[in-house]
């Protein structure tokens, strides 16, 4: 269910009608639950429930890209919002947890960067007529370890015996995420020069 600014499943041929279905409304909670995360840790100091918060974030992830292929409910509207949504998630995220000083920022500037250089390579493809890419399973897999990678992290900077165990594996998903993020970028790279080579 992947659309522009990243990718869409041409697999699947969006509807112009279901605006209302169940995969567009978990799409639309993770927009909203990224300002109440913001809220948590940077204004309420509540890492805790900021941990919850990504962690129904990476549920309903997961869950509206497969439900819409399950159910047949993959729409136009939904090719939009849901990567809005992970588009969202993974600037703001990365941002507020290096602002409390729980990531660097040189993480954050790598996860940017790679998103400016898709966005760039996919707004050149967009003037041969073509409107996306196939998700790949490198970038689900990347979206998947960062979701997993940042809860933990932020788990770390609590006190406590779990502290240590969490920011271990945090780090550990969080370098595999941005190294498959990166991967994923050259992969689409790759499928937009020969789709623009082909297309002139």
């Amino acid at each position: 269910t992947k659309a522009p600014p990243e990718v869409v499943d041409s697999t699947q041929a969006p509807t112009p009608s279901g605006v209302f279905t169940v995969p567009n409304a978990l799409s639309m909670l993770r927009l909203i639950l990224i300002p109440l995360f913001v809220w948590l840790v940077l204004f309420n100091d509540a890492p805790g429930w900021g941990v919850v918060v990504l962690a129904i974030a990476g549920v309903s992830d997961f869950l509206d890209g497969f439900l819409a292929r399950r159910w047949n409910q993959v729409s136009a509207f939904g090719t939009f919002l849901d990567p809005l949504a992970d588009r969202v998630t993974s600037v703001v995220v990365p941002v507020v947890l290096a602002v409390v000083n729980i990531i660097p920022w040189w993480l954050v500037v790598a996860l940017l960067v790679r998103d400016v250089v898709v966005f760039l390579a996919l707004a050149q493809l967009r003037r041969t007529g073509q409107l996306g890419l196939p998700v790949t399973f490198v970038g689900k897999a990347a979206t998947f370890a960062l979701l997993m990678g940042f809860p933990f992290l932020l788990l770390g900077g609590e006190p406590g015996g779990t502290a240590q165990w969490s920011t271990v594996v945090g780090w550990l998903l969080t370098v595999i995420g941005l190294g498959l993020y990166w991967l994923s970028a050259v992969v689409y790279l790759g499928q937009v020069r020969s789709m623009t080579r082909s297309n002139p």
